[in-house]
Parts: C-alpha cells; sequence; structure tokens
C-alpha cells in the first residue's frame, strides 16, 4: 500500500476561470472528452455530483484484437461547487459490481477503493487545481494516465474557455 507521500499529487494552473474547471469535472459531457489516459475514449459517464450521488463511467481502448474495458464505480464524498470536490473510485464490472483489484490485473495490495480529492482556487482571471489520488502511487501507470488526462483537459479549456 502506497503511503501519503506516495500519492498521485498534480497541481496546474489554467488561464481560465474557476467555473470551466469546476465544470471538466462535474459535467458529464464534458468529463468524457477529457478522462483517461491518450488512446482512451470515455463512451459511459453517469455523474450525480451531490454527495451521496453515485458515478459510475466506462474506459475503452480499441486494441489490433480486441476493445479493452475498464468500469469504474464510485460515490460523492464532498461537493462544494467551485472549491472542492471528493470522490471514491473502485474497479466494477458493467453492472457496477466492485472487483477485487488484483482480478483486473493491478499489483497486490492495490486498495479496492481509492479517493479523488480535487481543490480549485482562483486568482487573477486564472485558476489553480490540486488533484491529489489517494491509494495510487506517484510512480505507477496510473500516475502516468492522469498527467495525460490532465493534458487533454488543459487542450480542451483552450478551445473551450
Amino acid at each position: 500500500m502506497a503511503t501519503e507521500t506516495d500519492w498521485v499529487r498534480i497541481e496546474r494552473e489554467f488561464e481560465a476561470p474557476i467555473e470551466t474547471i469546476w465544470k471538466m469535472w462535474t459535467e458529464a459531457d464534458l468529463f468524457q472528452q477529457w478522462y483517461g489516459p491518450n488512446g482512451m475514449k470515455i463512451p459511459v459517464a453517469e455523474m450525480n455530483v451531490v454527495e451521496g450521488g453515485q458515478r459510475k463511467i466506462c474506459m475503452q481502448m480499441e486494441m489490433p484484437d480486441k476493445t479493452m474495458t475498464m468500469w469504474l464505480v464510485g460515490e460523492y464524498k464532498e461537493v462544494s461547487p467551485l472549491s472542492r470536490l471528493v470522490y471514491t473510485e473502485s474497479m466494477a464490472d458493467e453492472q457496477g459490481n466492485v472487483l477485487s483489484p488484483e482480478s483486473m490485473g493491478m499489483p497486490p495490495g492495490h486498495p479496492e477503493r481509492t479517493e479523488i480529492i480535487v481543490e480549485l482556487s482562483e486568482a487573477g482571471g486564472k485558476t489553480t487545481m490540486k488533484m491529489t489520488h489517494v491509494g495510487v502511487p506517484a510512480d505507477s501507470r496510473g500516475a502516468g494516465g492522469w498527467a495525460q488526462a490532465i493534458e487533454k483537459m488543459a487542450a480542451l479549456i483552450a478551445n473551450v474557455a
């Protein structure tokens, strides 16, 4: 299990209003356009963004011989509009049943449920986003996927801001 200092953390400043960055995380149609590493598509993003609300995300990647599909489910723990969003995430099957990380090819000891914390602040017309994925090691493939996703978000923001 990763320690607190090993969690994925990304801090990024965007030249966009805080409302735009908040929408990237909370509106399914925008979330689908940037989430996931390069090459992944998000055909399903069901997001009930209220405390206690559920989320269900499908990530797909087309490969020469097959389509790789991964489902993620979770619950919104904290929703403080324009400032803080906290939700859990677990690997699941298409019906939303949580699966063990090992059954999905993750290394032994990977937690069944992780937590994503997004904190936003605005100053001078720019928005600072701090994202922490608790339970995912900073040197993992997950960290690389997050870095790619945030780059996709930045490109999308440049087109919508």
